[in-house]
């Protein structure tokens, strides 16, 4: 019989020998059962120096440990009826985030936009986009979340803003060489008559970065830089309005209660202002629109400022960097407090991988003393129920293709375990909406439906990510769900499939055997069990294809990627498991925590 043993690199937790028989889903002590939609409480709206004094600082570590649940709006819960989801809906769902047990909400973009890109557009940074609702609905969000005990992050789009934006419209108005486009990348062409792009840069979004204006009496002019589409124009950051304007936008909304900004792209802001062309291997640094040294003295200044609000205003970015040196240089203590793990997310269902990959993120961050993030999935990204069920179950944008098969059973049965897996790791936790449901990429969405970017410039190649951004199922039988309410004068922007009656809210919140119900499970656990969240991991070495460790001196997760049952370390009780055992054995694509030792008092310290 295989065994377990404790790396003899960290401290060895206490295992001793089990005296409860082995349960499948949720174990002792179950929570009570949370209502599918909990009645809005709204709340007077406050003036913004009444909710800067509101966010919670009774624990500025609170980000360490976090659970944070990512809110695409669009498409979370419509109030209205319109079809789009808005504030009025997630307001209306503040009890179900309470009940799943998230200490944080982060929104993508809100703000006003023409939605070229999924609000990640920007045309006004102080105004909620109509579908949404309005300001003063934003204001009431984060007060009433914070009733609940939930703070708010929002997402700021830094390096670029939309064409329709003011300053984009002003720079075109005024024409080459005027002060207002100094805040953006105008450049004349080159060739006889400027018809060739001032570079050879690569969009984020596959084609060109380029676009060329056109002057007033018709004829062809400048061209402007784009890393992604043309209608997100990139900002110039060594222009001094762009850095004051940004600082301003961040005070707008620390004013109004935010406890913390997701930073877009966060490694692209500035660029070589000579333009030159990508070098073939460029080293640290060298890169010319990604991952500059001048990018830190930014970020030292966002962290003065959030520093001088109570409470901590957390900085998270988003960081797709290879060097793991250079990516830690962004969580020094006086930068960003933390940064999105990609690595773990993007590395397919196999144990080897995803022990270098936690073992490679907790080595980047432990010099900084920065916590790690995990993460299965966001609205970028294939749904994990859908890409563990591939052969190749790694993601990577290049690779995601339409018509790639996927056996569902086998990528719910892996999620599961991901979920628990991940909620055991050290540090924070970000849940995109609708994981916590199971829900599956959706993969056959009309064509003339499809409103990504990604798909249009790959030539239709690329699905693109609308499949991941379909609208929840909170109840009911058939379409809408209850995304929208009963009598909606629109569907959905987006069709659900009829097949995801079955995993609705409501069809899942009283099924022990639901992924609804582990998650619920596993957050209870999580924000009980000392040890958990922040804090050191032991390894404990046992049988090929399982990855076993300690938190704390009473935790261990087991998780099977094998293709055969293994047995458990000694234990005292099984916590929770994402699959039923057989016979006390923990079968392949499964996870289980278990409890090593008894309780410790009530109050002991969580960190």
């Amino acid at each position: 019989m295989d065994h377990f043993a404790t790396s003899t690199s960290t401290a060895t937790p206490q295992l001793t020998q089990p005296t409860a028989q082995p349960t499948a889903g949720p174990a002792a002590e179950p929570t009570a059962q949370p209502t599918a939609e909990p009645t809005p409480q709204p709340t007077a709206q406050p003036a913004a120096s009444a909710v800067r004094s509101m966010v919670p600082n009774d624990d500025p570590l609170w980000w360490r440990s976090a659970v944070i649940y990512q809110v695409y709006t669009r498409s979370f819960a419509d109030a209205n009826g319109d079809g789009t989801g808005d504030l009025a809906g997630v307001r209306s769902r503040l009890g179900y985030l309470r009940d799943l047990g998230v200490d944080a909400l982060w929104f993508t973009p809100w703000y006003a936009s023409p939605l070229a890109d999924g609000g990640y557009d920007v045309s006004d940074y102080r105004q909620i986009h109509p579908a949404f609702g309005t300001l003063a609905d934003a204001e009431a969000l984060i007060s009433e979340a914070l009733a609940y005990g939930i703070r708010t992050i929002i997402d700021v789009v830094p390096n670029h803003i939309s064409d329709r934006h003011p300053w984009f419209q002003q720079a075109l108005a005024a024409g080459p060489g005027s002060p207002e486009r100094e805040r953006f990348w105008f450049r004349p062409g080159g060739g006889a008559n400027g018809e060739s792009m001032p570079n050879n840069w690569v969009s984020n979004f596959s084609g060109d970065t380029w676009t060329r204006t056109t002057n007033p009496d018709g004829t062809p002019g400048e061209w402007y830089l784009h890393l992604f589409a043309p209608e997100q124009p990139d900002l110039n950051w060594n222009h001094p309005d762009v850095r004051r304007e940004h600082e301003e936008i961040l005070k707008f909304w620390f004013d109004r209660g935010v406890a913390g900004v997701r930073i877009d792209s966060a490694a692209l802001l500035v660029k070589d202002a000579a333009l030159p062309e990508v070098p073939e291997n460029p080293g640290p640094g060298e890169h010319p629109n990604t991952d500059r040294d001048e990018l830190h003295d930014i970020y030292r200044s966002w962290r003065r400022l959030a520093d001088s609000y109570p409470g901590t205003r957390m900085l998270v970015g988003e960081i797709w960097l290879p060097d793991i040196e250079r990516f830690a240089k962004y969580l020094r203590p006086d930068e960003l407090h933390t940064a999105f793990n990609f690595d773990f997310l993007a590395r397919p269902w196999d144990a080897a991988e995803l022990r270098a990959s936690i073992d490679a993120t907790l080595a980047a961050h432990a010099p900084v003393g920065a916590p790690s993030t995990w993460v299965l999935s966001n609205h970028d990204v294939t749904r994990p129920v859908t890409r563990y069920g591939r052969a190749d179950s790694s993601f990577a944008f290049a690779t995601k293709r339409a018509g790639t098969p996927t056996n569902l059973e086998t990528g719910r049965r892996r999620a599961r375990a991901a979920a628990l897996l991940t909620a055991a790791l050290p540090g924070s936790l970000y849940i995109y909406q609708g994981d916590e449901l199971g829900l599956p990429e959706v993969e056959n969405l009309p064509a003339e439906l499809l409103q990504d970017p990604m798909h249009f410039r790959s030539g239709g190649v690329d699905p693109g990510r609308d499949g991941c951004r379909v609208p929840l199922p909170w109840r009911g039988t058939t379409p809408p769900f209850g995304f929208s309410p009963a009598g909606a004068s629109a569907a959905p922007w987006l069709p659900q499939p009829a097949e995801w009656a079955a995993l609705s809210v409501q069809a899942q919140q009283s099924d022990p055997s639901s992924m609804l119900w582990l998650y619920r499970e596993a957050l209870r656990v999580r924000r009980q069990q000392p040890g958990l969240g922040d804090g050191p991991l032991a390894w404990i070495s046992g049988p090929d294809g399982v990855l076993a460790f300690a938190r704390g001196t009473a935790f261990v997760n087991v998780t099977n990627l094998s293709e055969r049952d293994v047995a458990l370390p000694e234990h005292l009780s099984i916590l929770l498991s994402s699959a039923p055992l057989h016979d006390g054995m923990l079968p392949p694509d499964s996870t289980v925590w278990l409890r090593t030792q008894h309780e410790p008092p009530e109050n002991a310290p969580r960190h």
